[in-house]
């Protein structure tokens, strides 16, 4: 198997380290792979690309078209499935113990009930498969309205069990490390990796992030895995495998 050359970015490089290992662990043979609110495609084409088989589930009919489109583009089509569905009906959309490897990102902070979606994510997945999570992470969020002054919603944000800023905010929850982790043991999966991502990318301006793109996309990587960086990053990427 090919391995996929994505585009990589200080916003995608902690991520694609991690899924290019599992990637390489599979090197014999093509995986069925799941991407749950996989959206346009931009995780799903290039594992396409690498010859893996891949389900795309989102709830837009637009972005899936982008997908489809994508796809062809790419010179995947067969390799790409496009399904409308969101990852609260995950259960009925795909078939027990048949994936290899799934994808639920930034799904976990809108679903009604992501304990029932990481049910049917461990349930989805074959003994020994994998599945990459990427939820948005509470402490940058109170960071960021601290700093630009709104003061009274990084409050509400810190106090809100969820960690939602109010009826205003347009995510319903966010994690912590420890947060995010207890989710995934409470389905059966264990938490191998912990990175944090968009460590500096979202703090810096963008004149900065043009000038040295490699030297961001470099130090992004060293701080992924490091706490405290690693727990203030915008989001969190956990990887985790069914026993």
């Amino acid at each position: 198997m090919r391995t996929a050359r994505p585009l990589v970015t200080a916003r995608t490089a902690a991520v694609w380290a991690v899924l290019r290992r599992e990637l390489q662990r599979h090197a014999d043979r093509p995986m069925t792979v799941l991407d749950v609110g996989g959206g346009t495609g931009g995780f799903a084409v290039p594992l396409a690309e690498a010859g893996h088989r891949v389900t795309v589930v989102d709830a837009s009919p637009d972005a899936l078209a982008a997908l489809t489109r994508r796809a062809a583009d790419a010179g995947v089509p067969d390799r790409v499935r496009a399904v409308q569905g969101d990852g609260d009906a995950l259960a009925g959309l795909v078939a027990p113990g048949s994936v290899d490897l799934i994808l639920c990102h930034a799904v976990l902070e809108v679903v009604d009930d992501p304990a029932e979606v990481v049910a049917a994510i461990a349930g989805a997945l074959r003994p020994g498969g994998a599945v990459s999570v990427l939820v948005a992470g509470r402490a940058a969020a109170v960071l960021g309205r601290a700093v630009n002054g709104q003061l009274a919603a990084a409050g509400a944000l810190l106090a809100d069990p969820d960690g939602c800023a109010g009826p205003r905010d347009t995510l319903r929850r966010r994690y912590d490390a420890q947060t995010a982790t207890r989710l995934l043991d409470e389905a059966g999966l264990t938490v191998e990796e912990t990175h944090g991502v968009r460590v500096l990318a979202d703090l810096l301006p963008a004149a900065m992030v043009e000038s040295d793109p490699q030297a961001l996309l470099d130090l992004e990587r060293e701080l992924s895995a490091r706490p405290p960086f690693r727990d203030i990053a915008a989001q969190l990427h956990l990887f985790a495998r069914r026993p």
